[in-house]
């Protein structure tokens, strides 16, 4: 009922022949249109999998009304009305993912729709992935100003100009840090892979939020390195190999980056840090 909503009524918008389906608002995105996006449709089956591979647990919970998730879907329902009338199609699909928690919320109550918290969640993340279009910039200057530091720490004298780093040591060097380097698919490649790393390996819940809310520093940390790479191989070799063969390749050092400060955070946030503490403590002398 609630995807064919999102097909008959989902998307108000004024140009000529447009379709009012959201799913065909979202296949742009997923033919990649942006480049960024073009996977992100694959977080949905994935999603479908864990509801699956749950399914006998949930019909093992006691299920009952709950009048929370009534409140919850007639929220949210409310927002997908706006946004279709503002087309604010955004905020129609957010509206969406939470349609897809709230309404089994409603009818079975928390002990059920507990399980469908993650994968709901996942969705919400894939629908709403373009919202970071927003931050391209900032995150090109946040980038720009990470590897200027680091650049002065190893000796080489950069600065920056908006997203433009320059270099007049030795051979010197000039690049801009443009759309593609601004660390956006970095990201949401992240992202992707955290909340089900975290989700499997993590026993606690708040274990899972903090390895999935590192994720995002850690994308960061991983495309500054990688511009600052460029900028080390500009200075020391030359800007034609630094921004041509390095450049491209250099995508999947940061991908391998990246999976390993993952892994690297998980294995610290698991570790019994307690245990470690209390047997690095000096064992108390008996009395005689």
């Amino acid at each position: 009922m609630t995807l064919a909503l999102y097909h008959f009524f989902g998307c108000d918008s004024e140009m000529h022949g447009s379709s009012l389906s959201m799913l065909d608002w979202l296949k742009p995105q997923w033919r990649g249109s942006n480049e960024n996006f073009g996977y992100t449709w694959l977080m949905i089956p994935f999603a479908v999998w864990i509801i699956w591979r749950n399914r006998a647990k949930m019909l093992a919970e006691e299920s009952g009304t709950s009048w929370l998730g009534v409140v919850m879907t007639l929220g949210l329902l409310l927002c997908h009305i706006i946004g279709f009338r503002s087309q604010l199609p955004r905020l129609s699909l957010a509206a969406l993912g939470g349609l897809f928690f709230s309404i089994p919320y409603a009818i079975y109550g928390w002990k059920v729709a507990r399980w469908l918290l993650f994968p709901c969640c996942y969705i919400e993340l894939c629908f709403c992935g373009s919202f970071l279009t927003e931050f391209t910039m900032p995150l090109r200057k946040i980038a720009s100003q990470l590897a200027c530091i680091l650049f002065h720490g190893v000796g080489i004298q950069a600065v920056t100009m908006g997203t433009v780093i320059t270099s007049n040591a030795g051979g010197g060097f000039q690049f801009e840090v443009a759309d593609g380097c601004s660390g956006l698919r970095s990201l949401i490649v992240m992202t992707a892979l955290a909340a089900p790393y975290a989700y499997f390996t993590m026993q606690t819940p708040w274990k899972r939020i903090l390895l999935f809310a590192l994720s995002v520093p850690l994308a960061m940390l991983s495309n500054t390195l990688r511009i600052f790479t460029i900028g080390l191989i500009a200075e020391w070799i030359g800007t034609a190999l630094a921004m041509q063969l390095y450049h491209d390749m250099s995508g999947f050092i940061v991908l391998f980056i990246s999976i390993v400060l993952l892994k690297a955070s998980a294995a610290l946030i698991n570790h019994d840090w307690k245990k470690a503490l209390c047997a690095s403590l000096p064992a108390k002398s008996s009395r005689a």
